[in-house]
């Protein structure tokens, strides 16, 4: 395997920052993972381009759809799941309320409250970009075996549960 951009980076930091103290393999999984990270997020801003969505209405639809009540939130829970404003949230929800792929309705436990739910067509849409963002995803990470892929995924939840446990230092 011949070297890759956080090899580069880490060479670049040898060589041209010799004052500064740190840890090759450290700064190369972090540069790693960073790249790793943009990728993911430039798939999913490219799959909700192909499917006609701005990545911010995906992802709305998108936190709107994994919710433990899938299609169906109030505007301060998805506000706060994305966090955004109560206005950045109205602004959103108005875009595709318009674009027919959401619909206000009243709340069911809060005669004050209403609620966004997913349209049919709200749905789809979504259901289409998710295709497109899990065949990349799926490309990528197909070049690991399954037992590469199952080792990265017990590494990843190491730091994943220290960071959610609030033990790192």
């Amino acid at each position: 395997m011949g070297q890759d951009f956080a090899d580069r980076h880490v060479a670049r930091w040898r060589d041209h920052w010799i004052d500064v103290s740190f840890d090759d393999e450290i700064e190369a999984a972090t540069v790693r993972i960073g790249k790793v990270n943009r990728h993911f997020k430039d798939s999913a801003r490219s799959a909700a381009t192909e499917v006609g969505l701005q990545p911010s209405e995906y992802e709305t639809l998108h936190h709107l759809m994994i919710r433990d009540t899938p299609g169906r939130a109030s505007p301060r829970a998805l506000a706060e799941d994305l966090g955004v404003s109560p206005a950045g949230m109205t602004g959103r929800l108005d875009a595709l309320e318009r674009a027919g792929y959401l619909k206000r309705t009243p709340s069911p436990t809060d005669r004050r409250g209403i609620e966004v739910e997913a349209t049919g067509a709200g749905v789809a849409i979504w259901r289409r970009a998710m295709a497109l963002r899990g065949r990349d995803e799926e490309a990528l990470l197909g070049v690991l075996s399954q037992g590469e892929l199952a080792t990265l995924n017990r590494l990843l939840k190491k730091l994943t549960t220290t960071i959610e446990s609030g033990d790192q230092p």
